[in-house]
């Protein structure tokens, strides 16, 4: 018998099978075997994880259903399922870990057995999502520790339930988010209407741990639905606009509305119709569910944007065409979007404090507790859960002309920080609302506005975990949601070495994002924890070194917001020392500004009025806030020269990085001297003492050595570009307002 093409067949099989053992494919003779239900969507995506991460760790994975366990022997079983499937209950109550009473919604167990043959691993959510999040953990184990030894046993529960995203979304040139004067907006419309945009944001968020998408728009409804009523006033395509964007008020997308020369103005980038464009959105809120996110959308009222005009159809609260409208639209779009979660509003920016029928709250009911009670109609048994804003409307006009009268789950929303995140991580503003809301046993949804913190990577866990700690107990908390209003978090557009295509600024901003996600689902995440984390992201440096320049860097933000507190928006730019109405921001300003309510901040003028009468100055000063600020910048940068010293060769990420944390570390230096200058400048106009001027000249021209770094550092790796909120962000211009500065210390006059 010849056996030469038998031993060739039986080589040939064995090359094919390593072959595609390396690759994970579906063969019994790999080293680890994933079961997992292929009718769960977010345990799919956790099995793809895991499989990945096995992969990255040298180890072979295949998949099969949960239906065939036992299965094919294998050195590895990892099995993802919910505890009310029957193989979980046994799984539970292994290694000794007991087995809980329930696992919470969004919690998971994870318990490690020795099996014959190997080591079975049991991922049991309390529901899909779970089950997606002790996958994800589990996946993250394999990828931190570099293979199975790290999996332990181990019981997470959510510890805030729901955690979110606020995305101003600008959808069109008629149809644009709150404010869309800025580059964000213009440069990321075509991007909305981009499903590989929205698989990668949503992957990302899963993975991060959000469970909550608000999307932001004051009239989204032309761009997104069919009113049968109004089948005119269903916008097609997508259209940016050929108006160059401006800061001034009246220009693009600003908000209060569309402009006319806005609309005679349209360029289309997306051949769309409007039935195309109401798949895709039922297409990217399919996939939200599937990684156990809700979508809402959020509104302010009266903006009608593309429909004014139209039909009789006008922003005033008395006209009953708008009403009819506006009510019809409201129905259409929840019948249009089966996954869609809920619906918000705002009564106000464009509404009148009337007290007649046509008051906020009662016009708010007659059009979007109207619309939605005539969707439940239409759909019998749907729910459609409400979030109210507290912004120019009261606790007390809400339940007395909507909140009582809403059959549904009904929540506040509050701007928690008014527009400052990075500010305080215990701002005192959320505490007369809490009072308020208690007769009435509400919730609320705290909108943390990060209106600080747009170019440069931000990393302080610290901050993050002091912060979601000091959110008001589980009883006035329905959740949190983390974003802005002045910039649209789509694709990054002034990176000077872009990627092609352009990175997501969930990616860009990878640490913040986790951070604010992760730490809202588990509090216990420790220095540690992170520490590997950017280890696995950044091999070829010490994570500690990291992980502190990084943190250092991130604390001088947040204190000089504490420090010149303005509060909304418009009133302050840190990173441009600017605001919309006046521009930079000089010494001067300095010295008047108030401190942060609550920061224990003495202001200039304290200080200056305890030092002229030797008086003892307690608390944290001016001069101490100098301090702290140079302290950071100055051991932030100490660290990145470390590290460019030990790493002469870094990856692009770690070097944009660094960027960032070299460009903070000289904005705060900037700041130290500022202030400095402007204690001595104010101590100088009350005493005459021209050594005071002297001090104070030389802080201001040290601030400007220290701009020049900071501008120098920016403008490596970021190109200028326009804030909606505020105004053009060019940091090489703006030195010339820096240098004023030093004139106007020279030129102050003592008594």
């Amino acid at each position: 018998m010849n056996t030469a093409p038998t031993m060739l067949m039986l080589l040939a099989a064995t090359i094919l099978l390593a072959v595609s053992a390396s690759h994970g494919a579906d063969s019994p003779g790999g080293a680890a075997m994933i079961f997992r239900d292929p009718g769960c969507p977010q345990i799919v995506f956790a099995a793809g994880e895991v499989r990945a991460a096995l992969a990255g760790a040298g180890l072979a994975a295949a998949e099969r259903p949960l239906d065939a366990l036992p299965g094919d022997a294998a050195a590895t079983r990892i099995i993802l399922l919910t505890q009310d499937a029957p193989a979980a209950k046994a799984r539970l109550a292994a290694a000794g870990g007991g087995a809980p009473a329930a696992l919470q919604p969004q919690g998971f167990a994870i318990r490690r057995t020795s099996v014959a043959g190997g080591t079975e691993i049991a991922v049991i959510g309390g529901d899909p999502a779970g089950a997606m999040y002790g996958g994800l953990d589990l996946a993250e184990t394999l990828r931190l520790e570099k293979g199975l030894a790290g999996a332990a046993d181990k019981t997470q529960a959510p510890a805030i339930a729901r955690r979110g995203i606020k995305f101003n979304i600008p959808l069109d040139a008629r149809t644009p988010s709150y404010d869309d004067s800025g580059d964000a907006a213009q440069e990321n419309i075509v991007n909305m209407w981009d499903f590989e945009f929205w698989r990668v944001f949503l992957d990302d968020m899963a993975r991060a741990r959000y469970n909550v998408l608000t999307l932001w728009n004051p009239h989204p409804f032309p761009s997104m639905v069919r009113v049968p009523e109004y089948p005119d006033l269903a916008l097609d395509d997508v259209c940016v606009t050929t108006l160059k964007p401006s800061w001034k008020h009246g220009s693009i997308g600003e908000h209060m509305g569309v402009s006319q020369a806005v609309l005679e103005n349209l360029r289309v980038v997306r051949k769309m119709t409007l039935n195309e464009k109401i798949e895709f959105w039922r297409r990217v809120m399919r996939h939200a569910k599937d990684r156990g996110i809700d979508v809402y959308f959020i509104t302010w009222n009266v903006l009608t944007n593309s429909a004014a005009g139209k039909r009789g159809i006008t922003n005033d609260q008395d006209n009953p065409a708008t009403i009819a409208y506006m009510r019809a639209s409201v129905r259409e779009f929840i019948l249009a979007y089966p996954d869609l979660a809920g619906i918000g509003v705002t009564a106000g920016e464009n509404m009148k404090a009337r007290q007649d029928e046509f008051a906020k709250e009662k016009w708010l009911w007659r059009t979007y507790g109207e619309g939605v009670l005539d969707a439940r109609k239409a759909q019998p048994g749907r729910t459609v859960p409400f979030i109210h804003r507290i912004w120019q409307t009261s606790v007390g006009d809400v339940m007395k002309d909507f909140g009582s009268k809403y059959p549904d789950p009904f929540d506040l929303g509050f701007k928690y920080a008014h527009a400052r995140l990075y500010s305080s991580p215990a701002p005192p503003f959320a505490r007369p609302l809490c009072e308020e809301m208690k007769p009435h046993h509400l919730r609320c949804w705290w909108n943390l506005r990060n209106d600080d913190i747009f170019v440069f990577r931000w990393g302080d866990p610290e901050y993050v975990r002091e912060f979601l700690r000091n959110l008001p107990p589980a009883e006035f908390t329905a959740g949190y949601y983390v974003g802005s209003d002045g910039y649209v978090w789509g694709r990054e557009f002034a990176s000077t070495e872009p990627d092609t295509p352009r990175q997501l600024e969930i990616r860009k901003h990878w640490y913040s994002f986790m951070l604010w996600g992760r730490l809202g689902y588990d509090l216990t995440l420790d220095r540690a924890f992170f520490m590997k984390t950017l280890a696995a992201k950044f091999p070829e440096a010490k994570p500690e070194q990291i992980y502190n320049a990084w943190a250092a860097a991130s604390q001088i933000i947040p204190l000089v917001n504490r420090f010149h507190w303005r509060d909304w928006d418009y009133l302050w730019s840190v990173e441009g020392c600017m605001d919309q109405r006046q521009g930079f921001h000089t010494v001067r300003d300095f010295i008047t500004c108030p401190t942060m309510q609550a920061s224990g901040i003495m202001t200039i003028p304290q200080y200056v009025d305890r030092t002229m009468k030797e008086e003892a100055t307690p608390g944290r000063t001016p001069m101490l806030v100098v301090y702290e600020l140079y302290r950071n910048a100055r051991e932030a940068l100490r660290m990145v020269a470390d590290i460019r010293r030990d790493t002469p060769d870094p990856d692009k990420e770690l070097r944009l990085t660094l960027g960032d944390i070299e460009a903070m570390a000289h904005l705060g230096s900037y700041y130290s001297a500022k202030i400095n200058g402007a204690v001595n400048l104010a101590l100088f106009e009350k005493s005459g003492k021209a050594e005071q001027r002297e001090a104070a000249v030389w802080s201001l021209e040290s601030a400007v050595k220290h701009w020049q770094a900071y501008a120098a550092a920016a403008a490596r790796q970021y190109r200028p570009q326009l804030l909606a909120r505020t105004r053009e962000l060019d940091w090489m211009k703006l030195l010339e307002d820096v240098k004023r500065d030093v004139e106007i210390a020279r030129a102050a006059k003592g008594r």
